[in-house]
């Protein structure tokens, strides 16, 4: 069973480190998925598996927030640079690169998850 409240929480510790990530920019995101996923793997306890699948998730989560805000910023200038093909191709292209991020926050996340399901 998901416990979505050790989810949030991950994500929410993922989005404060995330802030404080742009000081050492490759080495400081990775370090914020890290956190998320052990927060929420932490929290939700119940072993490596759990705490691996509530990383997941609230890493996931982080990616998709960065793509909800980026899309409509990338339709924008796109828009403004190459009219509605732009727009789309902008949109398009955004998201695109939203989801693998959502993947790569998720991977890191998930193993954080699962050190801090072990220890908790």
């Amino acid at each position: 069973m998901t416990d979505w409240s050790a989810v949030f929480w991950g994500f929410v510790a993922g989005i404060v480190a995330g802030v404080f990530a742009f000081a050492l920019p490759v080495i400081g995101h990775v370090g914020a998925g890290l956190v998320a996923g052990f927060v929420a793997g932490f929290l939700a306890g119940g072993g490596v598996v759990s705490g691996a699948w509530h990383g997941l998730l609230a890493g996931s989560l982080g990616g998709i927030a960065i793509a909800l805000v980026a899309v409509p910023l990338g339709v924008l200038a796109g828009g403004a640079v190459g009219g509605p093909l732009g727009g789309l191709l902008g949109g398009v292209g955004v998201l695109v690169l939203g989801v693998l991020i959502a993947f790569v926050f998720a991977v890191d996340s998930a193993i954080g998850g699962a050190v801090g399901g072990l220890l908790s």
